[in-house]
């Protein structure tokens, strides 16, 4: 279902989509982007202060967008404004499934361009645990309705 800006007010909330990380998937991601020790070699990261291989945050933030891409609720998205107040908690290991939860805390039309307006969507992403892997607020640019006409 297609969302504008009417569409998504502040306290709209929904589950974006679950993702289970896998060992290949992780170090795949991490040779290629993040190359850390703890990222792509069991041995080295059973040594570091994560006792196990964990992904890479850039691999977190990219499963948040696939699952963002393939929701059921198509928010008209023009553009990323920013990202703020990221926060890593917990890292995401092997095997975990990673739940990803959105809530928008702020609706902004423009005053001098009715086709558009941004938002401001809290992020959750929690492990099966229920521990909390990152938290972040992402500022869109949407479309509203009169743009879609």
């Amino acid at each position: 279902m297609n969302l504008y800006l009417e569409d998504v007010p502040v306290g709209y909330e929904s589950t974006i989509g679950e993702w289970q990380l896998t060992r290949d998937e992780i170090i795949e991601l991490a040779k290629q982007w993040d190359p850390q020790p703890f990222h792509i070699d069991d041995a080295a990261a059973e040594r570091s202060v994560f006792g196990g291989l964990v992904a890479s945050s850039l691999h977190v933030f990219a499963i948040c967008t696939r699952l963002f891409f393939d929701h059921e609720d198509q928010i008209q998205i023009l553009a990323m404004l920013s990202k703020d107040r990221i926060r890593l908690q917990n890292p995401a290991r092997v095997g975990d499934t990673l739940t990803y939860r959105t809530e928008c805390i702020s609706n902004n039309p423009s005053s001098s361009k009715p086709d558009r307006g941004s938002i401001i969507l809290s992020d959750t992403v929690t492990n099966q645990r229920d521990e909390t892997v990152l938290t972040q607020e992402v500022t869109l640019l949407v479309a509203s309705r009169a743009g879609a006409e």
